[in-house]
């Protein structure tokens, strides 16, 4: 959640680059298509049927994707961009996207292979807030007011309903951002009224003492010592919000939460600004945003409400929990599971949960899956991993130590996660290629990209695009500075930016099926789709280099599936010089053929098989257990 080269020969480079072979894959895809499922195609009929490995997710925020009706653009509200959020010229207001310009481009969306679109928060925000100077509007959808409305900014309800038709229509799911940390910022403290307040921690302000631990009897009874005290008995004793801070609810926003219970501070934490350490982390407000007390039965159980019914109205196809990290684990031991069973009750198999636990750390990730119950978490983990390999010329043994470690997640879920390059608030994948290569040409550059998205499209996981980079949107660092919108832009800061692998710029509208990294994702989508092993396959690393050089894995089709027995080798090279070498694979009977690039017909010898790779390429190699 929130917070140059010239480019003028990119087009001619990418010509040149491909005719050599390097971007031979993206030739394969000279026409925008979709990409198909294989054994379990893309139509409606099927949505039910397929796991959620099986999906290749499209990111957008609404707000910066396609404009369909500029009559919502200030929300119906009258006045200055203060009031209506609206400024198209500036980064940090609304540009004008709503939900029916994206219903309008899923054919743009489907031609690249994806078959699930994750739409960032379309809830009812306040428009605008911040101190006076730094106000900034809530484009991005994650400063909620009413939890149970489209924000206006985007459409309505009936527009929402029509985009999540039409997306099934084609076969392709939705999942929605949703958030239950915390909502906008409209509460404030009595001792610190226009600035922000320094956290008071539990050991200080006990909830049993108004003004800290010298203070006055309050909440008498109440006990806040952990998952046991968790219980509507207990919290019925909780009747003061005033042990830390003083909240305070200004007289004209007194009802301005939705449903009304989020009006009651006693549902807040009230201990000022989170320091993300320590019992802070869970407690602390995010940026001044009204910090929810998710450890509240209210809580729990308004959340659950609030969520099955979009579940109920719209068939929605899962959820992506924002700022899973700041809350505690019991609030999603409830509301998981109530959402799996109010989705299998709908009929919606496979219903995907997966959460934004911002820590590339594997053991903190795994922990989420385990001790929190949530099915996947966004692999941050895999993020990093593959930025310090293909951006920054780590070591492959990075990439291989990340998978080694997904014994930890539980119950398969390693399988599961979503894995991506960059997104809205890290910064855009080309964006830490160019950082890390400042004297690179922009083939290099290309290569890089293409070569990261390979990994993305064929290892382990629940790949994730973010939109824009299909494109060669790049940016300029994280937050803002990578939220440009697909539609032309008016920020003369992102119009100033160069685009990788085009002489385009985001002063024009950016939907081209022929960019070259748009080719070559669709082309990968069309590989994994069609192979069972790139989307439910287990994977074994087979080498990697200690420098820049080589990484091989190998994944094969699941027990029991008509492919049981393939095996697909993927190798790639992320140095500058070409490498030859022989690398383990199954000692079974075969022939191999290629699924990308140049792949030797058959094994050098019983369990070993020779690859030949060109500087920052790959192949995909199959050897089908099929006659």
């Amino acid at each position: 959640m929130t917070k140059r080269a010239t480019g003028r020969h990119l087009l001619a480079i990418a010509a040149a680059f491909m005719a050599c072979g390097a971007l031979a894959l993206t030739a394969q895809a000279s026409e925008p298509h979709t990409a198909s499922t294989g054994t379990q195609p893309l139509n409606g009929e099927n949505l039910a049927g397929r796991m959620p490995q099986d999906e290749l997710v499209y990111f957008v925020l609404p707000d910066r994707f396609a404009k369909g009706d500029p009559s919502n653009d200030r929300s119906g509200l009258a006045g200055d961009r203060l009031v209506t959020g609206f400024d198209p010229t500036d980064a940090g207001f609304y540009h004008g996207g709503d939900l029916k310009g994206l219903k309008d481009r899923l054919d743009y969306i489907s031609g690249l292979g994806a078959t699930a679109i994750w739409l960032g928060p379309i809830y009812k925000n306040k428009p605008v807030q911040g101190p006076a100077g730094q106000e900034s509007a809530a484009y991005h959808g994650y400063w909620i007011t009413d939890f149970t409305q489209v924000d206006p900014h985007f459409g309505t309800r009936a527009d929402l309903k029509a985009l999540v038709d039409a997306a099934h229509a084609r076969g392709m799911k939705v999942y929605l951002d949703i958030v239950t940390n915390h909502t906008a910022d409209v509460i404030y403290y009595q001792e610190c009224p226009t600035s922000s307040c320094a956290y008071r921690d539990h050991g200080t302000y006990p909830p049993s003492r108004h003004g800290g631990v010298s203070g006055g009897a309050i909440n008498s009874g109440f006990l806040d010592d952990g998952p046991r005290d968790q219980t509507a008995e207990n919290f019925a004793r909780l009747t003061r919000p005033d042990y830390a801070y003083t909240p305070v609810v200004r007289p004209q926003d007194q009802h301005l939460k939705i449903p009304d219970w989020l009006n009651n501070p006693i549902y807040y934490h009230n201990r000022g600004d989170t320091t993300f350490r320590g019992e802070s982390s869970d407690q602390g407000d995010f940026s001044g945003l009204d910090d929810l007390f998710t450890e509240h039965p209210r809580v729990i159980q308004g959340f659950i409400d609030i969520y099955v019914q979009w579940i109920d109205d719209f068939g929605i196809d899962g959820f992506r929990i924002d700022t899973a990290k700041h809350v505690n684990p019991q609030f999603w031991q409830a509301f998981i599971p109530a959402m799996l069973k109010r989705a299998e009750a709908k009929g919606i198999k496979h219903f995907h949960i997966f959460g934004e636990v911002a820590d590339p750390s594997v053991e903190t990730l795994a922990r989420y899956t385990r001790q929190a119950a949530f099915p996947a978490v966004l692999d941050f983990g895999f993020q990093l991993a593959v930025t310090d390999t293909i951006a920054q010329g780590g070591s492959p043994e990075r990439l291989a130590r990340l998978f080694e470690a997904d014994t930890l997640y539980a119950d398969g879920a390693a399988a599961r996660l979503p894995t991506f390059l960059g997104n809205h608030d890290n910064g855009r994948f080309g964006y830490f290629v160019r950082r890390a290569n400042p004297k690179a040409g922009d083939d290099e550059i290309l290569k890089r990209v293409i070569l990261g998205h390979a990994m993305l499209m064929t290892l382990r996981g629940q790949p994730v695009i973010y939109a824009g980079d299909e494109q060669g949107f790049a940016g300029s660092g994280d937050d803002k500075k990578a939220r440009q919108s697909l539609f032309a832009s008016q920020v003369a800061a992102y119009n100033a930016e160069t685009l990788i692998g085009t002489d385009s710029s985001t002063a024009k509208d950016n939907y081209n099926p022929s960019h070259p990294i748009y080719r070559a994702i669709a082309s990968l989508a069309q590989i994994r789709g069609s192979q069972l092993a790139l989307r439910q396959g287990d994977q074994v690393t087979r080498a990697y280099d200690p420098s820049p050089g080589l990484f091989a894995v190998s994944r094969h089709s699941p027990t029991g599936s008509a492919s049981y027995g393939d095996e697909i080798l993927i190798a790639f090279n992320t140095s500058k010089l070409p490498l030859e070498r022989s690398v383990r694979v199954e000692v079974k009977d075969g022939a191999w053929k290629s699924l990308h690039g140049q792949c030797a017909t058959s094994a050098a010898a019983p369990g070993s098989y020779t690859i030949r790779l060109e500087p920052l390429d790959f192949i995909i190699c199959l050897r089908s257990a099929q006659p």
